[in-house]
């Protein structure tokens, strides 16, 4: 049976097409993603009035109401932008064709930009991804785990010079765990922790209290049997038993860490859980053709907010 990624249904949007529709039908798409209500006509976001006038030459709208000047990507996530908006839905597809993510060295090459422009701009797409997915509220059968990223030691050279780095004073103190909560045929969830159990206890708030949830042996893991219908699996001894396995989970993990070692090479400190909710996004839309991918990242980004960590991001304040 062919893999859905081979198939003509997962190709529905190209480099091609992005740039053969022309700078006015991309920036369409924009509008009709950020006001659907109305069919892409603007909506004011400061008093909600539907009628404007629009300046053509700016790309700009002037409320009638309380004549607020505004733009299609005003209090987005793409607020302030530069690019165009054929450049922008071009990095969106570049973005979502990468089946274990995209480096933002590549971005900048394929779309002839700077690296900070293509770093700052994925991550925005990350923030956007991440706003997405903040609410899930996981039902069902749910499996359980985690996986360390970051905090590294490189051994010393010389053998008798080497420390045994299970302890934790030979650890830098870096290193970070990514517990994820999977529902089978259903989304994903992750947290980020110093410690698998502290991380645990964060997505097991957000399990529905009559789901079933599945973990490994591991013993921070108890205390699920308290809260919910519960069922472990030893990997010691075997990767499934009466249907009982972290399979899907162990799925994620496995994009996750193709995105470190294959393309990002460093995803841990502060950016881990940027890398964490994409990945998690890349799993729960795998099946989904990437051209609808592109579009949910554009209605994603048009309704977020403004962000506060990327926006300014390398200007210098005068």
């Amino acid at each position: 049976m062919q893999h859905f990624l081979l198939s003509a249904k997962a190709r529905t949007l190209s480099l091609k097409q992005v740039f053969r529709m022309g700078e006015d039908e991309a920036y369409r798409i924009f509008c009709e993603l950020r006001w659907p209500e109305t069919e892409g006509e603007a909506i004011c976001p400061k008093c909600g009035c539907v009628e404007s006038y629009n300046i053509s030459t700016r790309r700009k709208f002037k409320c009638v109401a309380c004549h607020h000047q505004f733009s299609v990507t005003s209090g987005t996530i793409f607020a302030s932008r530069k690019m165009s908006f054929t450049d922008l839905l071009a990095a969106i597809a570049i973005f979502v064709n990468g089946a274990k993510g995209i480096s933002a060295l590549q971005m900048s090459r394929d779309l002839d930009c700077q690296y900070k422009t293509a770093f700052v701009l994925a991550h925005k797409l990350r923030e956007a991804m991440a706003l997405e997915q903040a609410s899930a509220k996981l039902e069902g059968v749910v499996e359980v785990d985690g996986a360390y990223f970051g905090g590294y030691v490189k051994p010393a050279n010389q053998r008798e010079n080497r420390r045994d780095r299970r302890f934790a004073i030979n650890q830098s103190g870096k290193r970070q765990v990514v517990v994820v909560g999977r529902e089978r045929e259903g989304d994903t969830l992750v947290a980020i922790a110093r410690s698998e159990a502290q991380g645990g206890e964060m997505i097991a708030a957000n399990i529905h209290h009559m789901a079933t949830v599945h973990a490994d042996e591991a013993s921070h893991w108890d205390m699920l049997h308290g809260r919910f219908e519960t069922h472990r699996i030893n990997h010691s001894l075997a990767y499934s038993d009466n249907g009982a396995c972290t399979n899907q989970a162990e799925s994620y993990f496995s994009r996750l860490r193709r995105m470190e070692v294959g393309t990002h090479h460093h995803i841990a400190g502060p950016y881990l859980h940027s890398y964490a909710v994409e990945a998690s996004w890349r799993e729960d839309n795998r099946r989904v053709d990437n051209g609808s991918q592109a579009m949910m990242v554009v209605e994603a980004a048009m309704g977020s907010r403004t962000s506060r960590k990327w926006k300014g991001y390398w200007q210098r304040s005068i």
